[in-house]
């Protein structure tokens, strides 16, 4: 389907701008303006200003090399690549090699005009602020994500639950019913994919260094790691015995309250007294039966640790509370 992104208009129309402003001050090769501001335009705000200040810097240095060997040596194409041999490591050791294809225009520009002037410097000063320039004001403008992130936090929350599911289910009946385990793998893009718009977030707020969502994203792939080491261990359990009963209906209460909120601790608690309960009852009688418990305890264990990492996160307010919120206070 054919769509038009807000990068691909901001580039379109800053590079417009950028070209009807350098022809408007009556500068030279006005139309490598339009090159600066389509290179310097990029996805997040920290990005376009890393990338408009190595193209500057580079333009300017650029400026200095082609001056100073045209003018020392001659203008001829042989001194453009010695000039090149020479910049280009310069660029790299300044980490700046984002300006190399512009500084290459500008030097183009200085060889073409065969001859160095103050007009000459002015003008390519000029191309450059007014290329840049362009381009950091229209990458001002950035869409929140705040209604994608909450989504992607929603549709995590459901997969998780319905991992949750199917675990009470076994524990259950202990049987395999065939469940194709898609969720797993949708949950692991889920969250590849959230992470990267949460972290494209904090790019785009200078004073901000961690998003939220980002850190709640995280939170949700460790105790992912724990699910995926739990799945196995609950089809080990082939026998059905009492505390597969009691582990099941904790297991079917946590799925019901997966949230962004922190009641972590709450749920410890329910695990820690279980624990105790267990301790309290019978011995195995059988090998079996040991072998059912043992799995149980450790089932135990991996789910101490992911309440663990969910107690660790202060907690975000979902959107259903925000809207309540906005709700109240309309």
């Amino acid at each position: 389907m054919f769509r038009i992104g807000y990068r691909t208009a901001k580039t379109a129309v800053g590079t417009a701008v950028a070209i009807l402003v350098a022809q408007w001050f009556g500068l030279e090769n006005f139309a490598s303006a339009g090159i600066l501001t389509i290179l310097c335009i990029q996805d997040t705000k920290k990005k376009s200003l890393k990338a408009a200040w190595s193209r500057f810097l580079a333009c300017v240095l650029a400026m200095v090399f082609a001056s100073v060997l045209f003018e020392l040596l001659t203008y001829h194409p042989i001194i453009i690549g010695v000039l090149l041999l020479f910049f280009i490591p310069v660029t790299v050791m300044l980490k700046i090699t984002q300006g190399i294809v512009t500084s290459s225009v500008i030097i183009l520009h200085v060889y073409s005009a065969n001859d160095v002037t103050a007009d000459l410097i002015v003008n390519e000063l000029g191309i450059i602020a007014v290329g840049i320039g362009i381009a950091l004001l229209a990458n001002l403008y950035m869409p929140s994500v705040e209604k994608k992130l909450a989504a992607y936090q929603e549709q995590v929350e459901e997969n998780f639950h319905r991992i949750f599911t199917e675990i009470v289910r076994y524990l259950r009946t202990n049987e395999d019913r065939g469940w194709a385990g898609k969720e797993i793998t949708e949950l692991e893009t889920l969250l590849n994919e959230a992470k990267t718009l949460a972290f494209k977030d904090v790019e785009n707020h200078f004073l901000r260094h961690e998003n939220l969502y980002y850190l709640y994203f995280k939170m949700r792939e460790k105790q992912f790691d724990i699910l995926q080491r739990l799945l196995p261990l609950v089809t080990s359990i082939s026998l059905k015995v009492e505390q597969g009963k009691m582990v099941a209906d904790f297991m079917e209460e946590l799925s019901e309250h997966i949230h962004p909120g922190n009641t972590a601790l709450l749920y410890l608690k329910k695990l820690y007294d279980m624990r105790v309960k267990f301790e309290e009852m019978e011995l195995p009688q059988t090998r079996e039966e040991f072998e059912a418990r043992a799995a149980l305890f450790q089932f135990l264990r991996e789910m101490e640790d992911y309440l663990l990492i969910k107690s660790s996160f202060k907690g975000i307010k979902s959107r259903r509370e925000n809207e309540m919120e906005v709700g109240e206070a309309n």
